[in-house]
């Protein structure tokens, strides 16, 4: 009994000391995307943003971010099979880890496997809203399987998100003739 009470007390000093710093990280995440969003100059803007990325990439595991390094190194190699492999073991030891999700989203789409792709995005996005890396993977995604008014909604979103993301400018560049100014 003397030992489960040392083991119950150890359980409650962990998680005590980890809510302050689950706190602070929430407010410094939503520091940066109130800086992202207001963010005067694109090189102000890309900054902010990878400082975002970086936050929303650590999985507070290193074992999970080694998965994660491997399954991006993967990808950067062109083997999406192996990359859906490492994202898998990823997802399913850290299921609230949103990355996980994203990245074997855009390893599935990269196969073609638009269908679970959607699941995976809509499941990180679940996980971590204002992840607009996620959102433009999504409205890539939707760009694939014809659907360019939702697309184009996406990519809206990560703008609002993100003001000065280029690729989501220019993805509803490319959407806007073929949408023909429809009403969304």
């Amino acid at each position: 009994m003397h030992h489960l009470n040392r083991i119950v007390a150890a359980l409650v000093a962990v998680v005590m000391f980890s809510l302050p710093a689950a706190a602070s990280d929430s407010a410094r995440l939503d520091g940066l995307f109130d800086a992202l969003e207001t963010a005067e100059t694109p090189a102000e803007a890309r900054r902010v943003a990878r400082d975002i990325e970086h936050a929303l990439a650590q999985s507070g595991s290193p074992a999970m971010d080694l998965l994660l390094k491997r399954g991006n190194g993967a990808l950067e190699a062109g083997d999406s099979e192996e990359a859906i492999g490492h994202f898998t073991a990823l997802t399913d030891h850290a299921p609230d880890f949103a990355e996980g999700w994203h990245m074997r989203a855009v390893a599935l789409a990269r196969a073609g496997l638009y269908g679970p792709a959607l699941a995976d995005v809509e499941r990180a996005l679940s996980i971590s809203p204002r992840d607009f890396n996620a959102i433009y993977s999504l409205g890539a995604v939707l760009k694939e399987v014809n659907r360019p008014d939702m697309a184009y909604e996406a990519f809206s979103r990560v703008l609002e998100i993100h003001p000065h993301h280029e690729a989501a400018r220019a993805a509803l560049d490319r959407l806007g003739p073929e949408i023909g100014g429809r009403d969304l």
